[in-house]
């Protein structure tokens, strides 16, 4: 059985216009007055914050993949710079403020939105020291927890998104530099 695209109203007109699956990037594209954007990357950021020999980490409170392990972070607001973005998803997310941050890389993959269906992320990724306070689970995590690097990815525990096993290698790597 073929999955139909979901249809999302054209701004410019409001006649159902679906995805396009054989283009790529792939478009969207009015059928009546032939308005085209394309389906680009939306931008997700975040911080891996490092105590001692451990990692903080939030399991998601709300879809997608609720329950599931995730890095402190979420979606970038127009007008924030990256870090900005990172700071206050950690913020929001765990209560948390932090020094100086590293920037640890960019990672591809994609979202699920119910009705919407996936979108393609790019995820950035900023690493920085635990100072002080406790981390209160907030906003879009159900809870958080220290986990220890050696452990990361390989606890057998759910993880939220694909990239996250990139991720922890790339900070195995930087912590033990």
């Amino acid at each position: 059985m073929r999955r139909r695209q979901p249809e999302f109203p054209c701004i410019r007109c409001g006649t159902p216009m679906s995805r396009s699956v054989r283009t790529h990037p792939r478009e969207l594209r009015c059928p009546r007055c032939r308005y085209l954007i394309f389906d680009y990357p939306r931008i997700g950021v975040g911080v891996v914050v490092v105590k001692g020999g451990s990692v903080l980490l939030s399991r998601r409170a709300h879809p997608p993949k609720p329950g599931h392990l995730d890095i402190p972070g979420g979606f970038l607001d127009a007008n924030e710079s990256l870090e900005a973005g990172a700071r206050r998803e950690l913020r929001e997310e765990t209560g948390l403020r932090v020094g100086a941050a590293r920037y640890v890389g960019a990672y591809p993959d994609r979202y699920h939105i119910r009705g919407f269906g996936h979108f393609p992320t790019l995820n950035i990724y900023y690493l920085a020291r635990w100072r002080s306070g406790t981390p209160r689970a907030a906003d879009d995590a159900a809870s958080v927890e220290w986990v220890p690097i050696a452990r990361l990815g390989r606890t057998g525990a759910r993880l939220s998104w694909r990239h996250m096993t990139l991720v922890f290698r790339d900070v195995r790597r930087l912590t033990s530099a």
